[in-house]
Formats: structure tokens, C-alpha cells, sequence
């Protein structure tokens, strides 16, 4: 039986494909629950440094939940049961909220990025698409709202004004205004889009992986804070690093003017 939820080794990058090309790459409960256990080997894996997310197929990266397995089973679950379960449990496919992963998280979007698709996407830390992808928050077109995560990262990505015209909208939107606003990186021709982003990811997993790990905590973890105590938070950040043989080898490899070889101690 064929795997909902791939998951392949490359070198220290780890390549996490949506298996379910035939349900536009939506996550049922059972895919979802998948997703999060990867998540959290991918976290516990000292040997896997950068993630990169994609869908099968070039179609859609994924069209968010499988409502058919969603919609009833919310609609009827009492709310202490639904806040025990999902409100304070993994939102839908583990990184949407309570599955913290620091590593770096690259999404190959290889089509539609639609409702939690989109907000999987958002979740990562870098997004590359094909030409023919298009992103939109739907939700309102079916009675609710985006309920893991757009609502609080959309803004901070493209900003107030492009997050409030899809949110309230439900329009879909297409790869143009996706890297105009900022919500993509760089839009990659779909033949070459999931090459160029393992390239991309190797060259992240060479970089000093408790640094990345940390820097990206700390822009996490300080956002809301005031400045000064942001800045008290990176600076203790920065000491942590400080004896770490990361950094003693990246000073030596700098004075050797050679790559440095990092080893995530």
C-alpha cells in the first residue's frame, strides 16, 4: 500500500512529498496524523537539517483538509473535546501550530495552495512555486474562517492590506501576485522547481545548522515583544553559539579560506 506522507533522504535534507495527487493533495485525518509524526522524526533526526515540503503531481501542492473527513466530526465534537484535540493539538499537518520545528522548512509549490494548503505553506520558512500555482483562503465561501495560521502569519508576510483582500475575499490569487506581495520567493518553471529547491535546501544544510536553528527561534519567539527585550533575547541567543565547535570551525575554516564543515555541535 502506497504511503500518503513520503518522506526521502537527500544527503541532510529530507524531501516530504503529499502522496494523494488524486484528492488534489488534501489531508484526510490519517495523512494529517502521518504529517505530524514526520514532523517530529524530521525535529528528532540530528542527521536532517533543512526540509523540503511539495505535493505530488503538477497539479496541486495541496488543497488543504479533505472536507468530506473534516466537516462532520468538527461540526458535531463538543468543545472541550475539540479544544483537548485540535485547538491545542497539531493543526492540520503538524507545522500549522503546537509541532515547533526550528530547522529551515523550504515549500516546492508545484500548483494550487489553497485553504490549509496555503496555510501549511505559510508555515514553512520559504516558499518557491511553479508559474502555474495559485494560493487562496477560500474559507469564507463555506461559512468559517482560516483556523491554522493565516490569520496571524498572511500579515506578517504580504501585509495587512493583501492579507485582508484574501481572507475576506476567498478569491484565488496566481503566481504573479504571490511574488509581487512577497508571499513566494521566486516563481521556478514547474519542470525545474522541485532540482532548483533541493539545490536550494542542500546549500542551506551546508550552512552552521545550530545557528539557523537558533536565528530562527529567536525571529519566531521575540515577534510582539518590545525592541529592547527582542534584543536581549538575540543577544543571549548569540552567547549560546559561543562555544559551540560550529563556530570554532567556522572561524578556522575563514582564516584557511576554505567551506567551512559543520557538524551541528
Amino acid at each position: 500500500m502506497t504511503s500518503d506522507i513520503l518522506y526521502e533522504h537527500h544527503g541532510h535534507v529530507r524531501l516530504i512529498t503529499i502522496n494523494r495527487a488524486d484528492k488534489m493533495n488534501s489531508l484526510d485525518f490519517a495523512a494529517h496524523e502521518l504529517m505530524v509524526e514526520i514532523w517530529h522524526e524530521f525535529n528528532d533526526d540530528s542527521d536532517a537539517r533543512v526540509a523540503v515540503l511539495t505535493g505530488r503531481g503538477d497539479t496541486a501542492f495541496c488543497a488543504g483538509a479533505d472536507l468530506k473527513t473534516y466537516t462532520m466530526p468538527f461540526a458535531t465534537t463538543p468543545a472541550p473535546e475539540f479544544n483537548r484535540v485540535y485547538t491545542n493539538g497539531p493543526g492540520l499537518g503538524g507545522i500549522t501550530r503546537n509541532v515547533h520545528v526550528f530547522k529551515p522548512i523550504v515549500a516546492a509549490i508545484n500548483g494550487y495552495a489553497i485553504s490549509g494548503g496555503l496555510e501549511i505553506a505559510l508555515a514553512c520558512d520559504l516558499r518557491f512555486c511553479s508559474p502555474n500555482s495559485e494560493f487562496g483562503l477560500q474559507d469564507v465561501r463555506w461559512g468559517f474562517h482560516a483556523c491554522d495560521g493565516a490569520l496571524v502569519r498572511l500579515r506578517e508576510i504580504i501585509g495587512l492590506g493583501h492579507a485582508m483582500e484574501m481572507i475576506l475575499s476567498g478569491d484565488r490569487f496566481d503566481a504573479k501576485f504571490a511574488a509581487r506581495t512577497g508571499l513566494v520567493n521566486r516563481i521556478i518553471e514547474q519542470r525545474e522547481l522541485l532540482a532548483e529547491t533541493l539545490t536550494y535546501a542542500e546549500k542551506l544544510a551546508s550552512r552552521a545548522p545550530i545557528a539557523q536553528q537558533l536565528a530562527k527561534e529567536v525571529m519566531y519567539r521575540t515577534h510582539g515583544l518590545t525592541i529592547d527585550e527582542a534584543l536581549r533575547i538575540e543577544s543571549l541567543s548569540f552567547r549560546n553559539l559561543a562555544d559551540s565547535e560550529d563556530l570554532a570551525e567556522g572561524n578556522l575554516s575563514f582564516r584557511e579560506k576554505r567551506d567551512a564543515v559543520f557538524k551541528g555541535k
